[in-house]
């Protein structure tokens, strides 16, 4: 127990006394110290507030001047004027009121700057929250002089706010002592405040250091007996302070480690985009450390001029869909301060990837203390569960936020959490899955059986967990609550459960120590049971029967979880040293959820009916066709005819037999004109592509589009529900047109023939969904004669634009046109002939709301300022004629009706546009899969190919009568 608490027990107050009393009868003369074990003359530090704890006037003023044109000095010469009856003295006496100072501070700054000085303005911004906050390298101080056992206080000349109160923008628990000038009517460097000071700390002037940043009342203080600091940067004086009191009050930041080399960012940028946003021109080298606790999004310590911050950002590389949102993690910090949910205080989200790579937020750096081990080691049994139980209130209290009034009301969906998240992170782990582990395979099976059937919903943290927890360091209290990159809105029994993990995991186990080997009675820990009826009676609800699956849930998220960090690890990706060991980890995990899950329903588990795997009602075979008919056939295992024109809404119809008849139909006239047209133009489309002439549209192509036109097998993929009138297509749905999709996919020069390839099904789509009148007249109708072809420009080489919030081209208004300046690549379509449109995406916008930035415009391909750069090519191939290429746009004007639906509604079109084209290449690639297939099985199965070629050419090139390829030249010779 330190001295400063032991002063605080009243029989020791009284032995302190005493032995004062027995001091002065002894007749010493000297000031009387009460020695203790850490030595040393000083027994209390006093600060300044203005200067030393927070920015001082004269230095905000100075800012606020050169920001608004103020003379500079203005300010500084009115506080001073008038010496002690002045107005500013006499304000911080507490002998005039706010808004009397603000007047006569008005009249004396406009007489000497002879001009009118907005005061209010820059009173309003020095006792704002945004400049009036503690610098950190002070709390931290404070904090380390504390725990040595030491006395702080306040001396601070200061001023009545209008409100009545005192201005001290500083948490009061800090000090033992606070003394305003305001509120006892004397000002620094007048001796009796410091006399006062003093006395209320009980000591002599050579016990105390007294810290200020103006030269006469450090003078005063001296003049006392006090060791004093003339603070003009309050890092040097925290040094200086250091070597008055023989101990580091700057400690290493803990839980920090060297940046990790696969984790670096580049300073250079960083340390501009820092100055920029805090304001600063100060000088000196930027400090970044990497915490060595997280798993996920990387978070670094950074320090600039005086600056003390924390940065979590995105890992880089390919990530899981939906996965490391710092974005959210940013909104609810944000939120949740004004809840009163203790947070770290957010400064800013910077979704720029060119600054450190990926996007990532900034936070205030706070000080106090993380306990990464749930046995808490070196804590008395009641601290300990004075520190569990402050934990389980912060939960009750995040699980009582009125989420709507704070505006998460869309942070996450309203009911059916669980059953959701079940298949989120079912989805999560077979994306990063890298063997087969049956314990998660039962779990698969076993969690959506088992849901339960009632859920509240609330804010829910989604990794609530000791260590992600920062306490005070002397005292059982959250100070914030880290980590919400999985917070959402849903059932907050999911939160309790995770937080009793560590119940049932071993203290051995590497990234969380667990309780499962631990006395917790003797260790005054509450049980997992224990813990669980605490939350429930403060939050007054009844425990609920399921617990188990609660607990089988959140150790299968977390085994999922631990799998998705192993498979980072293998390229590099996670942010921990120790990632690599979660490929182990995961399997443990899952076993445990496993042992919760037959807990929870081993009976109705045992019982439960075997489980029948889905099958498909038809299947791919060769046939008994040679290779130079139809490339493939399949069986179909017959379906009830549907008695209406179209399935029922929402049926998947999963062959093309459960089609209507009338689609059937069409799927037959399809397939035939495939069968009579399209695979026996293979060959020479082929020699085509390969020749010198391949950037001219071959004439093949455009003589079999006229007969696909004349046999009804011409825009086929407009959606029903984007041309109800069947005034564009052939009206069917996206449902039906998959199978025709399919179909068309078995040749890769099959959907131009019927006018139904991308980009220009996408775009003439668009155009129906969204375009005037006028836009479908002049670019709709050419589009769907197929006498024209289009591209669409969104993808650009600086960003990640599969996001296409970040796209950065700019669109700008000029009088009665628009102007389009920026750099793409990747646009399919863009090098043939016929393209005649160009579908731009831009931002108009870089200051509205995120998804309503950007714009679509219809550009001609002929207009001034498009200059293509290159084809670029995927495995060598550069696909012409279309292509796929890289572009610049200079200056490209165009006028204000080539904006489609109208300005920042880019986003909504693109959405729009994206669902369909999606469903067209997958049905495509299904096909085209399909066909490979078949091909491979009657090569395999016919025994005069009964051999391998060495080359692994591709199956098509025999098909397709290659005279390049080296299993058909051999097939010649010896190998038939």
């Amino acid at each position: 127990m330190c001295i400063r608490r032991l002063f605080r027990s009243s029989h020791l107050q009284w032995a302190w006394r005493a032995a004062f009393l027995k001091h002065k009868q002894c007749g010493h003369q000297g000031p009387w110290r009460w020695t203790h074990s850490g030595g040393g003359p000083y027994r209390a530090v006093i600060f300044d507030m203005g200067g030393v704890l927070i920015p001082s006037p004269g230095k905000v003023a100075a800012e606020w001047e050169a920001q608004n044109h103020i003379p500079s000095g203005t300010i500084l010469k009115a506080l001073v004027t008038g010496g002690e009856n002045g107005p500013w003295l006499k304000f911080m006496r507490g002998e005039m009121t706010e808004e009397d100072f603000l007047q006569e501070f008005r009249r004396l700054c406009s007489e000497i700057s002879n001009t009118s000085v907005p005061v209010d303005n820059f009173f309003s911004l020095l006792t704002s929250e945004q400049v009036a906050k503690q610098f950190p390298v002070m709390t931290e101080a404070i904090i380390q002089i504390r725990a040595k056992g030491l006395q702080t206080a306040v001396l601070s000349n200061n001023f009545y706010l209008s409100n009545g109160k005192s201005f001290l923008p500083l948490d009061r628990k800090q000090f033992d002592v606070v003394v305003e000038s305001c509120v006892e009517g004397v000002c620094k460097p007048d001796h009796r405040i410091y006399k006062l000071c003093l006395e209320r700390l009980g000591l002599q002037p050579s016990e105390s250091i007294f810290l200020d940043d103006l030269g006469q009342n450090v003078k005063a203080a001296a003049s006392l007996g006090m060791r004093t600091i003339k603070v003009n940067d309050p890092e040097a004086a925290v040094k200086e302070l250091e070597t008055l009191l023989g101990f580091t009050l700057r400690t290493a930041i803990p839980n920090t480690r060297p940046v990790r080399k696969t984790m670096e960012i580049p300073k250079d940028s960083l340390e501009k985009y820092l100055k920029d946003l805090l304001g600063t021109q100060a000088t000196g080298p930027l400090e970044l450390l990497q915490f060595d606790h997280g798993q996920s999004n990387p978070t670094y310590y950074v320090k600039l001029a005086g600056h003390q911050l924390v940065l979590r950002k995105k890992p880089p590389g390919t990530l899981l869909p939906s996965a490391h949102a710092v974005e959210r993690e940013f909104r609810i910090l944000k939120a949740l301060a004004s809840a009163g949910v203790p947070v770290p205080k957010v400064l800013d989200l910077c979704e720029d990837s060119r600054v450190v790579g990926t996007p990532f937020y900034l936070m205030e750096y706070c000080p106090g203390r993380l306990y990464k081990d749930p046995s808490l080691p070196g804590l008395e049994p009641s601290q300990r569960r004075a520190i569990y139980a402050a934990m389980n209130r912060v939960l009750c209290k995040i699980h009582s936020v009125d989420f709507k009034a704070v505006g998460l009301g869309d942070y996450g969906k309203h009911g059916d959490y669980i059953p959701r998240q079940v298949q989120t992170w079912i989805k999560q782990y077979r994306a990063s899955e890298t063997s087969t582990i049956p314990a998660m395979e039962r779990l698969i099976e076993w969690l959506p059986l088992h849901l339960p059937r009632q859920e509240r919903t609330a804010v829910v943290h989604g990794d609530f967990r000791l260590d992600n927890l920062l306490f005070h360091p002397e005292k059982p209290e959250v100070l914030a609550v880290f980590d919400w990159e999985l917070s959402t809105l849903g059932d907050p029994l999911s939160d309790v459960a995770y937080n009793c993990m560590a119940h049932y995991l071993p203290p051995t186990f590497p990234m969380l120590p667990g309780l499962s080997d631990c006395d917790l009675t003797q260790l005054g820990i509450p049980t997992a049971e224990e813990y669980f009826r605490m939350y429930c009676l403060h939050m007054g609800i009844p425990p609920t029967e399921n617990w188990n699956f609660y607990l089988a849930f959140s150790f299968f998220r977390v085994a999922a979880i631990l799998q998705g960090v192993y498979k980072r690890s293998l390229t590099g990706q996670a942010s921990s040293a120790t990632a690599e060991q979660s490929g182990k980890m995961t399997e443990f995990i899952s076993n445990l959820a496993w042992e919760f899950a037959v807990k929870e329903g081993f009976r109705i588990f045992k019982e439960m009916p075997a489980a029948k795997p889905l099958t498909r009602s038809y299947h791919t075979w060769a046939g008994p066709r040679s290779l130079s008919s139809t490339p493939g056939t399949r069986s179909y295992t017959p379906l009830p005819e549907p008695s209406s024109a179209h399935a029922p809404k929402g049926a998947l119809v999963i062959s093309p037999e459960g089609l209507s008849p009338p689609v059937r139909e069409l799927y037959q006239r399809l397939e035939r004109f495939m069968d009579q047209y399209v695979y026996p133009a293979e060959p020479e489309l082929q020699r085509h592509q390969a020749s010198a002439e391949r950037w001219t549209p071959s004439p093949l192509v455009e003589d079999l589009k006229e007969k696909a036109k004349a046999k009804g097998l011409w825009n086929l993929f407009l959606p029903l529900e984007a041309d109800p009138e069947r005034k564009y297509g052939a009206g069917l749905t996206n449902v039906e047109y998959a199978h025709l999709c399919e179909l068309m996919g078995m040749s890769l020069y099959a959907p131009e023939m019927f006018n139904c390839s991308a980009p220009d099904t996408g775009n003439m789509e668009l155009l129906v969904r969204y375009g005037t009148e006028e836009q479908k007249a002049r670019w709709l109708t050419p589009l769907l004669e197929g006498k024209a072809r289009s591209c669409f420009a969104m993808t650009e080489p600086q960003v990640a634009s599969s996001d296409a919030t970040n796209i950065e081209s700019s669109i700008r208004e000029e009088g009665d046109c628009y102007v389009i300046n920026g750099h793409k690549w990747w646009i399919t379509g863009i090098l043939d002939p016929r393209c005649q449109l160009c579908v731009f995406m831009g931002k108009t916008d870089p200051q509205a709301p995120r998804h309503q930035q950007q714009s679509i415009l219809l550009v001609p391909m002929d207009t001034p300022g498009i200059k293509v750069i290159r084809p670029l090519t995927v495995y060598g191939l550069d696909d012409a004629p279309g292509g796929h290429g890289e572009v610049v746009f200079e200056q490209v004007r165009v006028p204000k009706d080539s904006m489609v639906l109208g300005p920042g509604r880019g986003f909504e079109i693109a959405q729009g546009r994206l669902g369909p084209g999606r469903i067209h290449h997958c049905m495509r690639l299904i096909g085209h899969s399909e066909r490979a297939l078949a091909l491979m099985k009657a090569r395999v199965s016919a025994s005069s190919c009964a051999w391998i070629c060495p080359r692994a050419c591709c199956l098509f090139c025999y098909r397709t009568l290659n005279p390049n390829c080296f299993l058909r030249a051999n097939l010649a010779g010896e190998a038939r």
